[in-house]
């Protein structure tokens, strides 16, 4: 009689919990965005294909180099793979719970009379997963650990676009101050013949004013491109694990890209990008999670035996009224804990839901830098033609000015000041967009993901 009130109270509170448990919305494990068949940005262009190893198309096997050094001793790369390895030791920890446990241990008491007893104990315990709910947190933890090797991933792959920039941006800024030594040694030409004129003319007063004010601003730009030479030079130090001593040097030339942007780059090439990946795992991750929580307000219950070597409750582990027994003791502890179970699901399937809007919102964002960096590309190009233009046009002015002044055709120094304004302003302007084009590429292929040309399914 007793153990039949045993299995109806059983039954009762199992019917309870299971009312109460599917009353939750069933959380979104995974979520379609819809997205172009090619980048709008991309409509028009060159065809043309770029092989796989992106790097490649800058043609420059000292930045491939500094790259690989980059990947072998960057600090930050090094703890996202000491946190991949992390939660695929978690995985296994997941996974264990779903197993009987049997632990041996030893106790020893001592009797009125000095003589010590020892006693062997093993105990057993296992907790029937009967909904599912550790194989969702297994789930779980696998999805988190799948994330994990795609923030990896992610990461490896911001390092080497970091890293290229960073190469670039110092040469641009050698290349700064380098046009900045010049300006101050073409000033300082200035300055002499201006103050040769006025000692032999006593003409030229203003312009001895005018000169001196250059140089000075060009010693100062000089200064102020000695410094950004030697931050750019700590940041890449950085990147590549060295201490940022600010001595790093490079060559004085800008990499040049192969080839243009191919046009009708397909957009399933977002399918490869890391961060898209691990936030795909993410979500699937906090849909185990809720899951789990809901199965959590089912009745769940653990079996558990101890035995010694004068015991026998071992064998009585699948005794059919000790089970009834423990069923109905642990189905106690689930509808007394005051609402804090059901309060669990309901977060975690708050969470899920905002996984799903962070999901949305970073594929958005994915689209959104894609798009920018198409468009960027071709911009860049437009205006590196008509400053090419200008740059020509401003030497040639200044070559024409110097030519005027030193023939007497022209004896004002302001016009030769003007033109060669202009012409510095013209290189500096050519320095700057060069390695903008170059930055933009590198982001194109960061926003990518990868090379123009790789599959998701041949990586």
């Amino acid at each position: 009689m007793g153990f039949t009130k045993t299995i109806s109270c059983a039954g009762l509170c199992l019917a309870m919990t299971c009312c109460e448990s599917w009353r939750f919305s069933t959380p979104v494990s995974d979520l379609s965005i819809r997205t172009p068949g090619t980048w709008r940005a991309a409509s028009q262009g060159t065809e043309g294909r770029i092989s796989t190893g992106w790097l490649s198309d800058f043609n420059d096997p000292d930045l491939t180099r500094t790259v690989h050094e980059a990947l072998a001793h960057n600090r930050d790369l090094k703890v996202s793979a000491a946190r991949m390895k992390e939660l695929k030791q978690l995985v296994i920890v997941a996974k264990a719970r779903k197993k009987p446990g049997l632990n041996l241990s030893n106790r020893s008491s001592t009797t009125s009379d000095a003589d010590q007893s020892h006693s062997l104990n093993l105990s057993a315990s296992w907790e029937p997963d009967l909904w599912g709910r550790l194989a969702n947190l297994s789930n779980a933890a696998e999805s988190d650990a799948y994330a994990a090797v795609e923030d990896f991933r992610a990461a490896r792959l911001s390092l080497v676009a970091n890293t290229a920039k960073a190469w670039c941006n110092l040469i641009s800024a050698e290349q700064e101050l380098s046009l900045a030594n010049l300006t101050l040694e073409s000033y300082s030409k200035n300055l002499r013949i201006v103050e040769r004129t006025y000692k032999s003319t006593g003409d030229g007063a203003l312009d001895i004013q005018f000169s001196r004010t250059n140089v000075s601003s060009a010693k100062r730009s000089v200064e102020t491109s000695t410094y950004a030479r030697d931050e750019a030079a700590r940041a890449l130090e950085l990147l590549l694990g060295r201490y940022p001593a600010g001595t790093e040097r490079n060559r004085r030339e800008l990499p040049t890209m192969r080839q243009s942007v191919p046009a009708g780059l397909p957009a399933n090439l977002l399918d490869r990008r890391a961060d898209l990946s691990a936030a795909r795992a993410d979500l699937f991750a906090s849909a185990e999670r809720a899951e789990a929580a809901r199965k959590a307000l089912l009745p769940s219950f653990s079996l558990t035996a101890t035995g010694g070597s004068s015991s026998s409750k071992l064998t009585q582990l699948l005794d059919p009224h000790e089970l009834a027994l423990t069923i109905a003791e642990n189905l106690t502890q689930i509808i007394t804990d005051g609402g804090e179970t059901a309060a669990q699901a309901r977060a975690a399937l708050a969470r899920n839901e905002a996984q799903i809007h962070s999901y949305t919102q970073t594929a958005l964002e994915a689209f959104q830098e894609v798009e920018s960096a198409l468009a960027a590309d071709r911009s860049l190009a437009i205006q590196e033609k008509h400053l090419a233009s200008e740059l020509k046009q401003a030497a040639l002015a200044e070559r024409q000015a110097e030519r005027d002044y030193s023939e007497g055709v022209n004896s004002n120094i302001l016009s030769i000041l003007e033109a060669q304004r202009r012409a510095n302003n013209a290189r500096a302007s050519m320095i700057r967009l060069r390695n903008n084009r170059l930055q933009n590429r590198i982001d194109l292929h960061l926003a990518l993901g990868g090379d123009f040309q790789t599959t998701p399914f041949n990586q």
